[in-house]
C-alpha cells in the first residue's frame, strides 16, 4: 500500500505592476541570499544563517517600481546583527543590599544634592538611602546622608540648624540669586560703602525674621516644586516665610565681593539673604560661593568626598568602607536618653506604652529609646505623666524582628 503525498500549489508570483488588495504596488519577489559570516576565521556554525540577508532584484529594475536598478557599489551597505562572538559590554547592576548607618558627605559643586545621593547609594549598595536636605547644584559642604533605618531620623536632622560661609558679590541680580541664574539688573556698587554700612544693612536681617524664598527653590506649590514652574516660565509669587537667622557676620570684604558667615534654622536661605542685603545696599547682589560647614548635632563633621569614598572602595575594599559610616545613634545625641530594661524594651517594641520611674525627673517630649544593652530602640515621647509612648521605632525593635 503505497501513500501519496498531498499536492501543493505552485507558489505565485506577482506580476511586475500588480496591485494588492491593500492598493500598493507590487513588484517582483527579491531573492534572499544568505550574507557570509564574518568569522572568517572560525569554522561555520549554526548562527550564520541568522544574520542579515541582502534582496537581489530578479529584473533590471529597482523593487519593481519601472526605476533602474542601483549599481552594487550604490545600494546601502546591509545591517548586520551583532556578531554572535563579541562579548556583551554591559555594565554590571548593583546589587543592594541591607545596610545601616549615616554617611557625612562632602557634596561637590556642580552636582545636585540626589545626584550625589545616588553616587554613594550605588557605591556602599545600600538598599534605602535619603539626605537631610537639598543643597544647591552650585554649593558644597556637608550633606548628611541616610542608609537604611537612619531615613527614620532624616526629618529629624533637615530641621535642625545649619551653618554657612558664603561669598556675594554687589552689583548684579540673577533670576535664581546666584551665578548659576541669568541675570536680571546690573547697577553700580556706592562708592561710600565701607564696613559700617554693610553692618546696618546685616542687622535686620539677624535673629527671627520674615524671608521671601528664591523662585529657583524646592519649595511645592501646588504639589510642584518652584523650580519646575521657574524653568517653564510660568509666572510665581515665591512664599513668604518666618526663618530663624542666628548669626550673620561680615568675614571681608575684596571690592564688590562679601565673604559672609551664617548661623540659621531649618527652612532659610542663605540666596535670600544675599538677596536682601543687596537691595538693603542700593546695588543688588548674588551667591558665587556657598558652602554648609555643619549640621546639628553634626558640629565638627568628618566628611568624605564622592572621589575619597570611591578610592576607598576600590583600594581597600567594602570592609573600609563601611567604617566611614556613622551609627544611627550619633544622629539622636541631641535628644534626651533612656534606657529600658529587657521587659519594658519588649513592651515599647509591641507599642505598648511604659510607666517610667518617677526618678530621675522627665522634661516631656521627643527621647532617645535605648535597651539594656545600650543598643537603640528609636524615638518615643514621653508626657507630662511620665508615660512613655513610641514614637519612631526602627526594625530591630519589634520582638518579631530576626
Amino acid at each position: 500500500m503505497s501513500s501519496t503525498a498531498p499536492m501543493r500549489a505552485p507558489p505565485t508570483t506577482p506580476t511586475p505592476g500588480a496591485t494588492s488588495k491593500t492598493g500598493r504596488v507590487r513588484g517582483p519577489v527579491a531573492h534572499l541570499e544568505p550574507a557570509p559570516c564574518k568569522a572568517a576565521d572560525s569554522p561555520p556554525c549554526r548562527f550564520c544563517t541568522l544574520h542579515a540577508r541582502v534582496p537581489q532584484p530578479t529584473s533590471g529594475t529597482s523593487q519593481g517600481m519601472g526605476l533602474p536598478a542601483a549599481s552594487p557599489a550604490a545600494r546601502s551597505p546591509p545591517r548586520m546583527a551583532a556578531r554572535h562572538d563579541e562579548p556583551m559590554n554591559k555594565k554590571p547592576r548593583t546589587v543592594f543590599r541591607p545596610l545601616h548607618g549615616l554617611l557625612l558627605l562632602d557634596k561637590p559643586a556642580g552636582m545636585s544634592s540626589n545626584q550625589a545621593l545616588q553616587q554613594v547609594r550605588h557605591l556602599f549598595r545600600a538598599e534605602k538611602a535619603g539626605h537631610t536636605g537639598s543643597l544647591d547644584p552650585l554649593a558644597t559642604g556637608l550633606l548628611p546622608v541616610c542608609f537604611g533605618e537612619a531615613t527614620k531620623i532624616a526629618g529629624l536632622l533637615l530641621g535642625s540648624s545649619k551653618a554657612y560661609e558664603t561669598t556675594a558679590v554687589l552689583g548684579l541680580t540673577t533670576d535664581s540669586d546666584d551665578a548659576d541664574g541669568a541675570p536680571l539688573l546690573e547697577r553700580p556698587v556706592p562708592a561710600d560703602l565701607d564696613a559700617g554700612r554693610v553692618e546696618a544693612a546685616l542687622a535686620p536681617l539677624r535673629g527671627p525674621i520674615r524671608q521671601r524664598a528664591p523662585i529657583y527653590s524646592a519649595l511645592k506649590q501646588g504639589g510642584e516644586p518652584l523650580y519646575a514652574k521657574a524653568r517653564r516660565g510660568e509666572a510665581i509669587e515665591a512664599p513668604e516665610r518666618d526663618v530663624m537667622v542666628h548669626a550673620l557676620e561680615l568675614i571681608e570684604r575684596d571690592g564688590p565681593r562679601l565673604r559672609l558667615s551664617v548661623e540659621c534654622g531649618s527652612g532659610t536661605y542663605v540666596r535670600s539673604l544675599v538677596r536682601d542685603l543687596g537691595e538693603a545696599l542700593g546695588c543688588g547682589a548674588h551667591v558665587t560661593q556657598l558652602r554648609r560647614l555643619w549640621v546639628d548635632p553634626f558640629t565638627s563633621p568628618r566628611m568624605y568626598t564622592v572621589d575619597q569614598l570611591r578610592a576607598i572602595a576600590e583600594g581597600e575594599g567594602e570592609a573600609a568602607l563601611e567604617a566611614c559610616l556613622l551609627p544611627i545613634e550619633a544622629g539622636l545625641t541631641g535628644f534626651a536618653r533612656i534606657d529600658l530594661d529587657a521587659g519594658d524594651a519588649l513592651r515599647i517594641g509591641y507599642g505598648q506604652t511604659v510607666r517610667l520611674p518617677a526618678e530621675p525627673a522627665r522634661v516631656p517630649g521627643t527621647v532617645a529609646v535605648h535597651d539594656a544593652d545600650g543598643r537603640v530602640l528609636g524615638l518615643g515621647q514621653v508626657d507630662g505623666q511620665g508615660l512613655l509612648r513610641a514614637q519612631r521605632l526602627f526594625s530591630w525593635a519589634s520582638p518579631s524582628s530576626p
